[in-house]
């Protein structure tokens, strides 16, 4: 797995909400091919750095460089080029109701290419495949199939365009414990097998232990830990003694 190149860089990245103050120089740098964690208390701006990267949200300050260009730089065309190279998994699932797992798979295919009908049947039918779906449940709607099936339905759809960094949001929110192990190594396996990186915010402790290559920890604003789960946790840092103590150590 290569991991010298950077794929993702922040630099400096200063966040505000009106007066609130929720990123006071944010430094982190994701590795190509690997899977990189957001972890620290709720409220701490996780989720919000994840948005900011993916150009939903706006920074007040600094640098993001993301598969080489500078997000606060880049062009309406550009950047629209720019989120066709990631996939993101939304917490909420964001799948459309109206229309079956097959369908919500496709959209992006149909918009953004001029591949044949045919040619994207086919491509949705590899992404069903790829992430433990069975063919039928490409039929289904999403109200007629469990939880982790819509979150594998989901991380189908992002997958859908080939994408070089794949954005997790809370992946194992809402699953059982077995259904949740079962994603966490879904996700090792799309890695190595498809060669993406993979970035994800994260309170599941058993992910954080059997998953991520290296971690970010944010608390009171700022990145208090970054590298391995060896690495962080020989950190001194009021929160991650408290997280840390309650079942990996």
């Amino acid at each position: 797995m290569q991991q010298s190149k950077k794929i993702l860089e922040v630099k400096d990245v200063v966040t505000k909400f009106g007066k609130n103050l929720v990123h006071d120089g944010v430094n982190l740098h994701v590795n190509a091919g690997e899977i990189y964690g957001f972890l620290g208390p709720s409220g701490c701006g996780k989720s919000t750095l994840m948005r900011e990267i993916i150009m939903l949200e706006q920074f007040h300050s600094g640098s993001i460089e993301l598969l080489g260009q500078k997000i606060e730089k880049v062009r309406r065309r550009a950047a629209q080029n720019l989120r066709m190279q990631w996939g993101v998994l939304f917490q909420s699932n964001a799948l459309y109701t109206s229309l079956t797992v097959a369908e919500n798979i496709a959209l992006s295919l149909q918009e953004y290419t001029k591949l044949s009908p045919s040619m994207i049947k086919d491509i949705v039918a590899f992404k069903i495949d790829i992430v433990g779906l069975k063919q039928f449940d490409g039929t289904l709607y999403p109200s007629e199939i469990s939880g982790g099936m819509k979150k594998k339905a989901a991380l189908a759809r992002a997958l859908v365009m080939d994408p070089k960094i794949l954005f997790l949001d809370e992946p194992t929110s809402g699953l059982d414990p077995i259904s949740a192990r079962e994603f966490d190594a879904l996700i090792v396996k799309l890695r190595d097998l498809l060669g993406i990186s993979v970035v994800m915010v994260t309170h599941d402790l058993t992910s954080i232990h059997n998953t991520l290559d290296r971690m970010a920890v944010i608390d009171n604003k700022k990145i208090v830990a970054e590298g391995t789960l060896n690495e962080v946790t020989k950190i001194k840092s009021p929160f991650i003694e408290r997280f840390f103590d309650e079942g990996l150590r």
